[in-house]
């Protein structure tokens, strides 16, 4: 899967200068429509009609008005919209990869290209962002699509309560967190190769398995998920921005000596 489309004429980024190079480098990132914008919105929605079916199921199968609480309750945590941040993953990280070859071949600057290649993140996770968000009000009023199921209001976002503003403050953190992660990947990818994603996948696994042998030999489990719940979804995704931040600085301090190969 591609995100991109090869132009078939000189691209605006060979052409324009300045801040309109930037520009440019964020349009060629959105070139393809279909794999950037229709392809998610369709796959997300037919795994909300999924979703539907599945409540439907199950409000028929639970008579007992106790049991249907306790079932309602357990549809606050599900999972189904994390595809999408996966997707965002991807596309960050087959953004760099596609155009970043491309954009060097049309003489663009690789300070242009990064720049370029953050506007389009973030247009991306507002867009995505403001869409999901749509989808969480609606949500909400129909009290979760007349079945109450949860989808986009799950307590991972806020929960069923929270201000429209605040939900889509918290997609859209998320979404470029995960925009910025996946074209950081790329980027180690560009500048070392495969030997660069061996040992950053081989150290990103001895961090995480590090991490629960401490915290599962101090029995600290308990203190982590108090500490979860302390923060809540505004404050974890703060702290992501720390992460998101950090990817933008790395990735462009390794783009600066990447050369696009093959």
């Amino acid at each position: 899967m591609s995100t991109v489309e090869t132009p078939t004429r000189p691209a605006p980024a060979a052409k324009a200068a300045g801040g309109g190079r930037i520009v440019a480098i964020a349009r060629l990132h959105l070139v393809n429509r279909w794999q950037v914008f229709a392809i998610p919105a369709m796959i997300l929605l037919f795994i909300l009609l999924v979703n539907i079916v599945i409540w439907w199921l199950i409000v028929r199968a639970v008579t007992d008005p106790a049991d249907l609480a306790d079932t309602r309750e357990g549809l606050q945590y599900s999972g189904a919209s994390f595809y999408i941040f996966v997707y965002a993953i991807v596309l960050g990280a087959q953004g760099v990869a596609y155009v970043f070859p491309y954009a060097l071949g049309m003489s663009v600057t690789r300070r242009d290209f990064w720049l370029g290649s953050l506007l389009a993140f973030v247009a991306l996770s507002a867009v995505y962002s403001a869409f999901i968000t749509v989808l969480a009000t609606v949500e909400t009023a129909t009290d979760g699509w007349g079945l109450g199921g949860r989808m986009f209001t799950v307590l991972y976002f806020g929960g069923e309560d929270a201000p429209w503003y605040q939900r889509f403050l918290l997609f859209f953190a998320a979404f470029l967190f995960c925009f910025l992660v996946g074209s950081v990947v790329a980027t180690i990818y560009q500048r070392w190769r495969v030997n660069g994603m061996i040992v950053f996948f081989a150290a990103l696994t001895l961090v995480v398995l590090g991490a629960v042998a401490t915290i599962t030999l101090s029995e600290s489990w308990g203190l982590v998920g108090a500490w979860f719940v302390e923060t809540g979804p505004g404050g974890l995704v703060a702290w992501s921005l720390v992460v998101t931040v950090l990817s933008a600085v790395v990735g462009y301090l390794l783009i600066r000596r990447s050369t696009p190969r093959g």
